[in-house]
């Protein structure tokens, strides 16, 4: 049975596919495919534009392994949760509200599983916060014996367990099939979302201005104009969430979250997607209306502010496909790596109907974190599946490369393990590798690409 990415951007045959009920099962499949000399490979939900989940042996779905697991409170009004991996981003955030809880802070998809979303470097926004992985506490690995490790940060510093957990929480599956992730949540909270259009020039510009104002900044250009809409989220604090939900009672209250509930509506299905859409096909049939198209799409975009929980604002329903490609550049280079796009975009002519995404990411120490050791922008270049990627994409990586960027590990890139060298510790990572997968049960082409061959 033939699996299609959901970027329409990879497809594999494998010879063989499951989808184990639970733990013991998956354990027993994983076992079997190495003792047949079978790869290894796992799926979510296909969100990776890369090839990553591709493998010619077994495809492992995790679909079954869904569900919180437990919850440890902690003092900070937090907890620490284990989850099964194949759970759906969207269902973790509907379980941890039903108990107080919610992540610290979320992509902006949230149809990935668990496992895939942390695996490939999923991130979100925020100068102050973390990728998922920075969230990840502990995991459950599935090794190519169909054993079973649980490692996690309370583990010695330079221990094997150590070790193997700093790589398996950010790893591309290439140590494992996770299991399960423990993750540190904090208190259900909500965010006050400002969404406004401002000039081009200002938001590159004044970029660490705004990001240092507002925990939360995304940014969208659509190429050819000179605007840009920032999404500016801010946490309520304690007063200001006690006199919002104080507002939401009675019949007033109600009467608010029905209007609400039509401008999401309005704003996700209707124009985020359904003039998306139509904006996509107009595009693909007459490429030299592109330019403006554009200008009509940012003429439209209009200021506005709500709040609603944290992972409602953070997180946009996407029901147009499209292949895309993101990079991570040291802040100090975004305005120009911003203003090289721009001028790129101006002089080829290149029909783009999608919008440049621009977000941030405070450093981390994860091994493999696109963030690791510096201060993050990422700038995101998208193209509707059925519209030529080519040059556009080859033209924007050249520009994040020039700059010291790193490759999203779930988008698309051409980057290797000789190019990458420079910025991961890979010569650790494959000693790691070699250790609990010497017969290379796990690698597919993607993780011999960009992460060597152990």
């Amino acid at each position: 049975m033939t699996f299609t990415t959901w970027g329409r951007t990879f497809t594999a045959e494998p010879a063989r596919r499951a989808m184990p009920r639970d733990e013991p099962e998956l354990c027993a499949l994983v076992a079997r495919a190495a003792q047949d000399g079978m790869h290894v490979r796992a799926v979510g939900a296909g969100h990776s534009f890369t090839d990553a989940a591709v493998t010619d042996g077994l495809l492992l779905s995790l679909d079954h392994l869904r569900g919180i697991e437990s919850v440890q409170r902690l003092p900070s009004g937090g907890a620490l949760v284990t989850v099964a991996a194949g759970t759906r981003l969207h269902e973790l955030n509907r379980l941890l509200a039903a108990n107080g809880l919610a992540m610290r802070n979320l992509g902006d998809i949230d149809r990935q599983s668990v496992a895939g979303a942390i695996s490939t470097g999923t991130h979100g926004t925020g100068e102050r916060l973390g990728g998922l992985a920075t969230q990840v506490r502990g995991v459950r690995v599935v090794l190519p014996d169909g054993s079973v490790r649980s490692v996690s940060d309370d583990d010695p510093d330079g221990s094997p367990e150590r070790v193997l957990f700093e790589v398996a929480r950010l790893a591309l599956g290439a140590v494992g099939v996770l299991a399960a992730v423990t993750l540190e949540v904090v208190p259900a909270y909500l965010l006050r979302s400002t969404e406004t259009v401002r000039p081009w020039r200002e938001v590159v510009d004044g970029y660490d201005e705004l990001v240092a104002r507002h925990e939360r900044v995304d940014a969208y250009w659509f190429p050819g104009t000179d605007r840009m809409l920032t999404w500016c989220n801010d946490p309520l604090d304690r007063e200001e969430a006690a006199a919002h939900a104080a507002r939401q009672e009675g019949p007033a209250g109600a009467v608010r979250r029905l209007g609400a509930g039509a401008r999401t509506f309005l704003d996700e299905e209707v124009l985020a997607n359904a003039a998306l859409g139509a904006v996509m096909r107009t595009a693909t049939v007459a490429p030299r209306w592109v330019p403006q198209v554009n200008r009509v799409s940012a003429a439209l975009l209009g200021d506005r502010t709500y709040v609603a929980p944290s992972d409602r604002v953070l997180v946009t329903r996407r029901r147009v496909r499209f292949a895309e490609m993101e990079y991570a550049v040291p802040r100090s280079e975004l305005a120009g790596v911003l203003t090289e796009l721009a001028a790129w975009l101006r002089t080829s002519g290149e029909p783009v109907p999608f919008p440049v995404e621009v977000r941030c990411a405070a450093a981390d120490d994860v091994w493999l974190s696109t963030a690791r050791g510096r201060d993050t922008a990422y700038v995101a270049v998208h193209q509707f599946h059925r519209m030529p990627r080519e040059r556009y994409f080859a033209a924007a990586e050249e520009i994040f490369v020039a700059a010291g960027g790193r490759p999203h590990w779930g988008k698309l890139h051409t980057r290797t393990a000789d190019d990458l060298a420079t910025h991961y510790p890979l010569d650790d990572v494959a000693k790691v590798r070699a250790v609990v997968d010497p017969d290379g049960v796990f690698r597919n082409r993607y993780t011999d690409r960009v992460l060597g061959t152990p």
